[in-house]
């Protein structure tokens, strides 16, 4: 029998996170590792008690994890994947009841700020907040507490034994979570690298930053994303990560050989296959 995979998420089982990794890690066993911080899935990873990392990146919403990019360049290890997650926000509680007899709803702040419209029209239900999604959602079911609802995932309701009583109540359907994968025992054939995570640091003068991204678009990279954080106890200096596609593996490597002269350091933090 394969041995599970001992996966770090943040969070309580149940909880979005948990649902990327059953996304990406689909057809295979795993055990889901809790953390209550980011920061705490890498310690997991360090001491062996998980073998690998999924932790959310950015949202088509509230846009970027920014301490989570600090994670990225801090610990080393390396991006081998991503997962896009859609955000689904479920109303749920104990079976049997309906709307009108919920008196009290229970989720972290995010996901109350992502359903706000739909509680617009339940004056009478009152939003308590929570450290997580999915810890709402058990203890609706452990405490056995009729008249509270939780604001969750389809999978949380299914763990716990709760019933939806109303599915996708999110003001925007169109909503995206990206999960970066950290996992050593991940390996890539190079024919299917079509993507990569870098950080790097320019010299603090004029036009640095255009002219390097003038030479990734002369080698046909697609920029994906920019994202700039500062450089502690370096005034108006940053790094800067960013996400590239592309069609050749050799052409990337090309780019890079490129573009390292003009830059001051340069990490790769990953090179995986898109899941887009």
């Amino acid at each position: 029998m394969p041995k599970i995979k001992k996966v770090a998420i943040q969070g309580y089982s149940g909880c979005f996170h948990e649902e990327a990794a059953r996304q990406f890690y689909a057809g295979r066993r795993i055990g889901i590792v809790e953390c209550e911080t980011f920061e705490g899935e890498y310690l997991e990873l360090e001491a062996g008690r998980a073998d690998a990392v999924v932790m959310a990146i950015e949202n088509t919403i509230s846009g970027g994890l920014l301490p989570n990019f600090e994670l990225l360049r801090q610990y080393g290890r390396k991006v081998k994947g991503e997962v896009y997650l859609r955000i689904v926000q479920n109303l749920m509680a104990l079976p049997g009841q309906t709307i009108d007899d919920i008196r009290e709803v229970r989720s972290h702040y995010m996901a109350f700020n992502q359903t706000r419209k739909f509680f617009k029209k339940h004056p009478g239900i009152t939003l308590v907040e929570s450290e997580d999604t999915a810890l709402s959602a058990a203890q609706v079911a452990r405490e056995h507490l009729m008249g509270v609802g939780a604001v969750a995932s389809a999978l949380a309701a299914e763990k716990f034994g709760l019933e939806i009583l109303q599915p996708g109540i999110e003001t925007y359907k169109q909503n995206h979570t990206r999960f970066l994968v950290m996992d050593d025992g991940i390996s890539i054939p190079e024919e299917e690298i079509d993507k990569a995570s870098l950080c790097f640091t320019l010299p603090h003068k004029p036009g640095a930053l255009a002219h390097i991204l003038t030479v990734l678009s002369f080698y046909d990279m697609n920029l994906t994303r920019i994202q700039s954080l500062p450089i502690p106890g370096r005034e108006w200096q940053y790094f800067f990560y960013a996400d590239i596609k592309f069609g050749s593996y050799e052409r990337y490597q090309q780019a890079i050989a490129a573009v390292l002269p003009l830059m001051e350091d340069l990490q790769i933090l990953g090179e995986y296959k898109a899941a887009l």
